[in-house]
């Protein structure tokens, strides 16, 4: 097998480096196209390569799955309204046309700053060390569940495409084992507690909500889907906090019309197989907690060598670089984004990440022509939220509020158009069109269960 230097162009199918940083096979030639590695392909690193597409650099993208994931859509794969193909994309086939990159799909597991070589395995075990000459982190995030007994191990996250299908699955689980016995009815089984009422767990409330009152119902005819229940749990006063006031109020009115018991002003204390325990003393009889209160850095940054702050994220300056380690740079959720003279951070938002993989590619450019990097600014492109049919919320720049089926127009429009690949858009387009034609949904499939309901 051949391997390459991180800048010295592409020489073989396999991609590593060597301490002299060219190509083994031909030492003698000088190190002519700068090597660009960019961990992690979700929005920011996409776009960050994106970006590079006519820059004279070699790119290669290192992710631990071989496809990109809409994460906004993620909460439709776990309640059956959309398949998880729908939401997701090959990095080679969005890459394809790009000549100056290449993919590996692994897990980087450490980094030698002296050498500027990444190590990184996959499940047949490391690969070849990977050169770069210049680094960008994206990796994302994960859950955070702080802590608190029972969470890790018995909650369902929504951050990855296994996160909604393993939630899918339970969720449908529940329903056939109650429909086979009904005495489980009593303790819980269809009791379901979203905890977290930011987008996330609204989204998750009131697709569940919508998802029993309107499908299940049909399917499970014998069974008294009435007691199926939607709890959602907020340690705030208020849903949505970082949404305008009358935001809030439509999301609260919204989630109630749809029978989901919102509980504000508490929090979890302990999960176990069968109860929700909650810091105010309630016990919620439950065989499911879905968590969406709160996330950490991807743990690619603990493995980095790098200063990190709060939530485990790497702390960068102004231009996005990594303090102490040169030509390195951090986006998106792993990163900790001051906003330039305030003390304020950068959302953690798409549109955010993928602004910031556009600056740092461009402080990329910057340095190869030998011009100083620049401040990153962000621009805030809005807030949305859907809570369900014809029912969302929605704050754009110069103070537009939206809500309502207007909202959730603007809302359904602005995912479609924000999908990768056309087939992807297509598909998402012919769901939600029989789905509110019909009010029924499509892969209402249990494909395997990660745990079986108790």
């Amino acid at each position: 097998m051949h391997t390459a230097t991180a800048g010295c162009g592409w020489s073989g199918p396999a991609v590593g480096a060597c301490p002299d940083r060219r190509s083994v096979d031909n030492v003698d030639e000088p190190n002519e196209r700068p090597h660009v590695v960019i961990i992690g392909a979700g929005f920011g690193g996409l776009a960050a390569a994106a970006e590079l597409r006519d820059d004279p650099v070699d790119i290669t993208i290192v992710d631990r799955a071989n496809f990109h994931t809409f994460l906004p859509l993620l909460y439709q794969v776990a309640t059956a309204g959309l398949n998880p193909a729908d939401v997701a994309h090959p990095i080679r086939g969005i890459v394809q046309r790009q000549g100056n990159v290449r993919v590996r799909r692994g897990t980087v597991v450490g980094v030698d700053w002296e050498a500027r070589q990444l190590e990184v395995e996959t499940e047949a075990g490391p690969l070849a060390p990977l050169g770069f000459d210049h680094l960008i982190v994206a990796a994302g995030s994960t859950a955070n569940f702080f802590g608190i007994p029972g969470a890790a191990e018995l909650g369902f996250p929504l951050y990855a495409l296994d996160d909604a299908t393993a939630l899918r699955n339970h969720v449908l689980a529940c329903f056939e084992a109650a429909d086979a016995d009904s005495l489980l009815l009593d303790s819980g089984i269809l009791t379901f507690v979203v905890v977290g009422g930011g987008p996330t767990g609204v989204e998750v409330a009131g697709a569940l909500a919508e998802l029993f009152s309107h499908v299940l119902r049909r399917d499970f005819g014998a069974l008294e889907v009435g007691h199926a229940r939607v709890v959602l749990v907020e340690m705030a006063e208020s849903l949505l906090l970082n949404f305008d006031g009358s935001s809030q109020g439509h999301a609260l009115d919204a989630l109630r019309e749809r029978g989901v018991e919102v509980v504000l002003g508490d929090s979890v204390e302990e999960v176990t197989a069968t109860e929700v325990a909650l810091s105010s003393g309630r016990r919620i009889a439950s065989h499911t907690m879905v968590w969406a209160a709160g996330v950490r850095a991807n743990d690619v940054a603990s493995t980095l060598d790098v200063d990190v702050g709060r939530g485990g994220r790497i702390d960068v300056g102004t231009d996005l670089s990594i303090p102490g380690r040169s030509h390195a740079y951090a986006i998106g959720d792993i990163a900790n984004v001051p906003v330039p003279g305030e003390e304020a951070w950068v959302p953690q938002l798409a549109p955010a990440a993928q602004q910031a993989g556009r600056h740092a590619a461009r402080q990329i450019r910057a340095r190869l022509a030998g011009r100083p990097t620049t401040e990153f600014r962000y621009r805030d492109k809005g807030i949305m939220a859907t809570i369900g049919r014809r029912s969302a919320v929605a704050e754009l720049p110069f103070g537009i509020r939206l809500s309502g089926t207007l909202a959730w127009f603007a809302w359904l429009g602005l995912h479609l158009l924000t999908l990768v690949g056309f087939r992807n858009r297509l598909s998402v387009f012919l769901n939600w069109a029989w789905n509110y034609a019909t009010w029924d949904r499509g892969p209402r499939l249990i494909l395997g269960t990660r745990r079986r309901p108790t």
